[in-house]
């Protein structure tokens, strides 16, 4: 895919929460050709509206490689804020196991983080005003969303896991 429609295509998996900007694609393009993980290849201009050649980019066998590297890892990393998003978002391509123990090391750190903002809330709450009050439960509300969501897909994981695998039938012949 060339710059734009990759961009477009990963705006589109992550959801409206997460844009990509070209300042930060164009970089990891970078790295990823330094790296080999990707090769570039130009392409004539197609249109009337650029006469210039589209760069197209393509996965490597190197690249491949540490794409399963990458999302095999488990750790504090895989369910921090900054890369949970995308690791989910391949989450198709991804052992089952690992799965679980990424959706798993999210609910507890953001769990850990519910504990300690509902303490201090407790503690610092008759010094807000009602917007900053509103701000944190707004937050308070938003993390116990998403842990509940956690544990739903948990809980979808696990009963994928346990459920026998079901033979096709074969159709019904008129």
């Amino acid at each position: 895919m060339h710059g734009y429609e990759l961009r477009k295509r990963l705006n589109l998996m992550l959801g409206w929460g997460r844009v990509l900007s070209y300042g930060s694609l164009y970089p990891a393009l970078k790295k990823m050709l330094k790296a080999s993980w990707i090769e570039e290849r130009t392409m004539p201009a197609t249109g009337v509206v650029s006469r210039r050649p589209r760069i197209v980019y393509q996965l490597t066998e190197d690249g491949e490689r540490e794409f399963i590297r990458l999302m095999s890892e488990v750790g504090p990393a895989a369910w921090d804020d900054d890369n949970f998003d995308i690791r989910f978002a391949f989450f198709g391509r991804t052992d089952m196991e690992i799965r679980l123990r990424v959706l798993e090391g999210r609910r507890t750190r953001l769990q850990e983080r519910l504990d300690k903002v509902q303490t201090n809330l407790r503690l610092t709450q008759k010094e807000m005003d009602r917007y900053a009050s509103e701000l944190q439960r707004h937050g308070v509300e938003s993390v116990e969303r998403e842990v509940r969501w956690l544990s739903d897909l948990i809980n979808a994981e696990r009963d994928q896991q346990t459920r026998p695998l079901e033979k096709p039938q074969p159709e019904a012949q008129t």
